[in-house]
């Protein structure tokens, strides 16, 4: 499938890898993905981050991540339906943070890195071009890109539809999106100025 990628879409991957490995996370998860789009200059998916206003939130999209992380992966929707049931999960991650140290939710132990599992090992393992290797969510994201692609008849797979794909996956990375203004609906208006057809 990594021959379909556009050089934009490439860029992103081994920038979403360069992500991980800064975080000492055993993963590349979705998050790595929207920081390498973020880092972007003069591509499809960086002119719709930027139209959107996306691009000039930065720190706050790398801030509500990070915080994610904290929490150990709950999304905000996830921490108010918990909520909704009488648990605190900001005191949680206090009292857990207070017994095992800041970040200890965290892959990494503390570290930026992704919201996956520790493999308990204490080192990433290897995966594409002898790196870390893909979580599953961000490998479904890639998957979700080729459909996305495929059903708009591109034939390449660009940045674009990477980030088409993270608006849509269900998670923290479309709920940070979404509340930085960043839909599917949105992204598909300012590169094609219309609904896109629904990908399977």
């Amino acid at each position: 499938m990594f021959e379909r990628f556009t050089k934009d879409a490439r860029a992103v991957v081994v920038g979403a890898v360069g992500h991980a490995e800064r975080g000492s996370a055993d993963a590349v998860d979705d998050g790595h993905l929207l920081l390498a789009l973020l880092d972007r200059e003069a591509s499809r998916g960086s002119f719709a981050l930027a139209s959107l206003g996306a691009a000039r939130h930065r720190d706050s999209i790398e801030e509500a991540l990070s915080g994610a992380r904290r929490r150990g992966g709950l999304s905000q929707a996830d921490a108010a339906a918990l909520a909704g049931l009488g648990i605190d999960v900001a005191e949680i991650v206090s009292r857990v943070e207070e017994a095992h140290g800041e970040g200890a939710l965290t892959d990494g132990g503390g570290k930026s890195g992704s919201g996956a599992g520790r493999s308990g090992s204490g080192k990433a393992g290897r995966g594409w071009f002898g790196r870390v290797p893909f979580s599953r969510e961000a490998k479904d994201t890639l998957v979700k890109s080729l459909r996305i692609a495929t059903a708009r008849r591109d034939r390449r797979i660009g940045d674009e539809h990477l980030l088409l794909a993270l608006t849509v996956r269900p998670g923290i990375v479309s709920e940070v999106l979404a509340d930085h203004g960043v839909t599917h609906a949105a992204v598909d208006r300012v590169l094609w100025g219309g609904p896109a057809a629904a990908a399977g």
